[in-house]
């Protein structure tokens, strides 16, 4: 009996397994409203770690020349960023070119290291902005290397240094004038612009002399040449002391004199006098006359002759002869009119003794 419920219990698994086997291969049909799924969120579709997209990148092309349109190979140059890291050094090839590639956009300093030529000077720093996509063109002239003027200023002949010079260098083709003064060793330096690759032309000028020292008028002519050293003497005769001649004392020479004033004719007035006067009475009115003529004369001749006189001149001569004459005759008559008085007053004397 235990053996036939074995079976019939194993025939009733086999048919239950058949029967679920069939129902999961047979199609099934759902009520249920399909939902639409979300869509992802942008966090989700990009990855974290993607780094963002690089910016577009610029350059610098240098072109090198000189003043005279040359160019320049062997130029080298820096280039540095806006925080002063190096972004980049090179020199010009032969012709004269150097580019800078890749550069972030922003802001670069150009500094020329070397020029590559003995002629040729470098340039100053200088910014530069990149922008992006861009390449930047830039033309660097350098300029020549100017030439160092030593001037000495020496005395002709001694050859001694002379201190205190001043002298004018001018470019013979126009332009500022520079000034040079000599200092104790006589001599006086100065950089010289130089233009062009043959040199250029300048004038010296001397427009003070050193103390004691004659102007040297001579314009000395030079040539700078790039680079090159350049030197001039310049003399000066020195002055001597002005010869003094020998003093020699001049001939006295006597004061112009001036003619005495002759005095204006005076009248004498004398009358003849009576024969009753004595001689002695009667000779002194002449000598009184004389005596006041001679003391006019010489109270006139040293007397100076008084403003608006008019100078006396020897035209009054005559008159003092013609005075003088007829004092001496009226003299003259005088004596001999007492003379003929005497005997006729003796005589009356001797009358009048005889009859007393």
């Amino acid at each position: 009996m235990r053996l036939r419920i074995s079976r019939s219990r194993a025939s009733v698994v086999a048919v239950v397994t058949g029967v679920i086997g069939a129902l999961a291969w047979a199609p099934t049909a759902s009520a249920e409203t399909v939902r639409p799924s979300p869509a992802p969120s942008s966090s989700e579709t990009a990855p974290r770690d993607a780094p963002d997209p690089a910016p577009e990148t610029g350059g610098i092309r240098i072109l090198k020349e000189d003043p005279d349109g040359a160019l320049l190979p062997g130029a080298a140059f820096t280039l540095l960023d806006s925080i002063g890291k190096e972004a980049g050094t090179g020199a010009t090839d032969v012709a004269g070119q150097l580019v800078f590639r890749a550069l972030a956009p922003g802001l670069y300093r150009l500094k020329e290291t070397s020029s590559g030529s003995p002629l040729h000077d470098t340039v100053a720093d200088q910014d530069v902005i990149v922008p992006p996509g861009t390449t930047v063109p830039l033309t660097i002239v350098d300029p020549f290397k100017p030439a160092n003027l030593t001037v000495k200023k020496t005395a002709r002949g001694s050859g001694k240094p002379l201190v205190g010079a001043i002298i004018n260098i001018t470019p013979q083709s126009g332009g500022r004038t520079l000034t040079l003064t000599t200092g104790k060793d006589g001599t006086a330096q100065v950089a010289l612009p130089v233009n062009t690759r043959t040199g250029t032309g300048y004038t010296a000028m001397e427009t003070r002399a050193p103390a004691g020292y004659h102007l040297n008028p001579k314009p000395v002519k030079i040539t700078a040449k790039p680079g090159a050293p350049l030197a001039f003497t310049h003399t000066s005769v020195k002055r001597t002391a002005p010869t003094t001649p020998p003093q020699t004392t001049p001939p006295a020479t006597r004061p112009p004199t001036t003619p005495a004033p002759s005095p204006s004719p005076t009248a004498t007035g004398a009358a003849t006098p009576e024969p009753s006067q004595k001689s002695s009475s009667t000779t002194a009115p002449a000598s009184a006359t004389a005596g006041s003529t001679a003391a006019d004369t010489s109270h006139a001749a040293g007397r100076p002759m008084e403003k608006g006189q008019l100078a006396r001149t020897g035209s009054a001569a005559p008159w003092l002869l013609g005075g003088t004459g007829l004092l001496l005759a009226t003299g003259a008559g005088t004596v001999i009119a007492v003379r003929r008085r005497r005997p006729d007053n003796q005589g009356d004397h001797a009358a009048e003794t005889g009859q007393d």
